[in-house]
């Protein structure tokens, strides 16, 4: 039998609670029967949730957990009066740090067995907002509701009433305060009502896809609504409705963060599924006048794909509460999957099919923009000056000297430079930057090559390092395109985007596509050689890349990460982000958030070209309007 302190909270830990609250500090309590108070800080709200103590209410719980002031409690009546006065002597507390204080209270709609007898064809979100019809936060309901509108799951936008009534609280169950306290604490109590679509109406078992996409969407939309009431009611200043998410961390993220890095870091994709034999198999080709497709050779495979799958579905995404984090390591969670068996296909006709699943499929606006390149630039475009060739040493001497100038700076820049004959061209692993050791460079395409190797994929894997996320210099999902497109850019503002360049990069778009249409190797040689004036070397090395492992996609990201980079500048989106670590443009409103958090620390570098004042022209220009063949043009005149 249970004792009396079972359903007590004791005068004690509010005590601790209250001297906490008053100081600043943070608190995360268990509380009587599984309960739990998490209060980041000094907030002027508090998401309060109450757990049926009779009925299952599966799902509802988790719709709470990841904010940064919330309470779960048991709705059992023997813990009205201890939580009266844990709950009063939060807002008291609170309310005079903030002026003010705003409780949303959130429970599941009962179901209704007429109206479900179709729920698994009708999952259309509903919320209804229970407020006060004499003392309304007009301008906080009316942001809830602007912000629940958008919620979707399965295209269905969300339904959403605002109702006005004396009981703001869970109708079934009692006041979480007297009107009387509430008012005379300058306290404002919300009430939301969610139509529990995230579970079986008949079994009672979770949705777990649906209730994490209705996790996400009510996080934004509870964030947005108590960030109009702190900007209007209190004297609580959060820049940034982002900036009201969880600043503490819990254990969990740090382990599945670390997890998910060992995996990522027991194996170097791009290496793996990339010929050691690149240079013998160009002689046999030739030799072959072009008619034979020479045998390509891999590295060995560093680890067993289906032993580290199992490891990488052993990690517990589930614990993360937070939905912002838990969001991007289920991103990572599954690209990592893709990859590993792309390493298992290797060499396979699947491995094709996986590639387009990890690097996105080849669009005819792409294939356009690429074939609109090749007709604005000759087949015989040549770099300027001379025809001397910097080789690997001499250009690794080049790269040496611009890592130097970074560690100047940032002391933990510990990139190394390495010449291997297994490495075609140049290619970054770990931080470290490789020469292939038959490389041959223009002049005109040193200081191009060194921003777009060093100045982006090396800068941005140190600042990743610099963050408390492994994930961010490991990669967050997707991250190549806008590393690679970065890249590109970089090029164009130090003045090293040449025409032959542009060429190539349009070149692996166009063979990018013969491969996915159906074209063999030979096919694509001849189509880049023949018909757009490739030479034999140039043809054979794009089609090469295009076709390792089985056929890799990755190289279409190189324009069209440039294309989807100039439309973020257009539409007014900042460099300075990008170069937080490995991310994607999708990444950028997360990094945000958790900058406005505070988890993220400040960004130790940025590429050595910003600092130069054309570089800034050049961005306003962009900002404008250019598109990829508008580059060209301005660098043909």
């Amino acid at each position: 039998m249970a004792s009396k302190s079972t359903y007590t909270i004791p005068n004690s830990l509010i005590v601790k609670i209250q001297d906490r609250l008053s100081r600043g500090k943070q608190i995360r309590r268990s509380l009587p029967l599984d309960g739990r108070l998490h209060i980041d800080r000094t907030l002027p709200f508090l998401i309060v949730y109450r757990r049926p103590h009779r009925d299952s209410d599966k799902g509802t719980e988790r719709l709470v957990k990841g904010e940064a002031s919330y309470l779960i409690i048991s709705d059992d009546p023997r813990l009205k009066s201890s939580l009266g006065k844990l709950l009063n002597t939060i807002v008291t507390t609170l309310s005079h740090e903030c002026k003010a204080f705003l409780i949303i209270e959130i429970w599941a709609k009962k179901n209704d067995s007429q109206n479900n007898k179709n729920e698994l064809i009708n999952l259309k979100p509903a919320f209804n907002i229970y407020t006060s019809k004499l003392r309304p936060p007009t301008g906080t309901i009316e942001m809830l509701e602007l912000a629940l509108k958008r919620v979707k799951i399965q295209r269905h936008s969300a339904k959403v009433e605002v109702i006005y009534n004396n009981i703001l609280s869970n109708p079934e169950l009692p006041s979480l305060l007297p009107n009387k306290a509430v008012k005379n604490l300058n306290c404002f109590i919300v009430g939301l009502e969610i139509e529990p679509i995230y579970r079986d109406f008949k079994t009672g078992n979770i949705f777990p896809l649906l209730l994490r996409t209705l996790h996400q969407g009510l996080a934004i939309a509870l964030k947005q609504a108590v960030f109009e009431f702190s900007l209007n009611q209190t004297t609580h200043r959060p820049p940034n409705y982002q900036a009201l998410g969880r600043r503490a961390v819990v254990k969990a993220v740090w382990e599945i963060d670390s997890q998910l890095s060992d995996i990522s870091n027991s194996f170097d994709f791009l290496l793996n599924v990339t010929p050691i034999n690149t240079e013998s198999a160009w002689n046999k080709f030739k030799q072959s006048h072009f008619e034979k497709v020479p045998p390509l050779y891999y590295r060995p495979l560093p680890v067993s794909p289906p032993i580290v799958k199992r490891k990488l579905y052993d990690i517990r995404i589930e614990r993360v509460e937070d939905p912002t984090l838990a969001y991007i390591f289920r991103e990572k969670q599954i690209e990592l999957e893709r990859q590993l068996t792309m390493l298992w296909d290797r060499g396979k006709p699947e491995f094709l099919y996986e590639s387009l699943q990890l690097y996105g499929r080849i669009t005819i606006e792409l294939v356009k923009l690429a074939k609109n390149i090749l007709t604005k630039i000759p087949p015989r475009t040549r770099e300027k000056g001379d025809g001397y060739s910097i080789k690997a040493t001499e250009f690794a001497s080049y790269a040496k000297v611009e890592i130097d100038h970074y560690k100047k700076i940032y002391p933990e820049f510990s990139s190394k430079v390495i010449v291997r004959d297994d490495t075609v061209g140049l290619m970054v692993s770990r931080g470290n930057l490789l020469i292939g050791s038959e490389i041959k460079v223009h002049p005109s395409r040193v200081d191009a090559l060194l921003q777009h190797e060093v100045g982006t994929h090396i800068v941005t894997y140190f600042n990743g390092k610099a963050q408390p996320f492994q994930q961010l210099y490991t990669g967050l999902a997707g991250y190549e395109e806008l590393q690679e497109g970065l890249a590109v850019l970089a090029e164009y503002l130090v003045g090293g985007l040449s025409r032959p360049r542009m060429r190539l990069l349009a070149g692996r778009v166009i063979a990018a596509e013969c491969l996915t249409s159906g074209g063999t190797f030979i096919d694509t040689f001849r189509e880049l050689n023949k018909e757009y004036g490739f030479d034999q070397r140039t043809a054979f090395t794009i089609t090469i890349r295009i076709f390792r492992g089985g056929g890799l996609v990755k190289d279409a990201v190189y324009l069209r990460g440039l294309v989807e980079l100039l439309k973020y500048l257009i539409n007014d989106g900042e460099l300075e982000p990008l170069f937080v670590g490995k991310i994607a443009t999708d990444h950028v409103s997360f990094i945000r958030e958790l900058q406005y958090r505070n988890i993220l620390k400040v960004t130790p570098l940025r590429p050595r070209y910003l600092e130069n004042p054309q570089t800034t022209d050049k961005i306003l220009d962009l900002k404008n309007g250019l598109n990829p063949t508008e580059l060209i043009e301005r660098r043909m005149t």
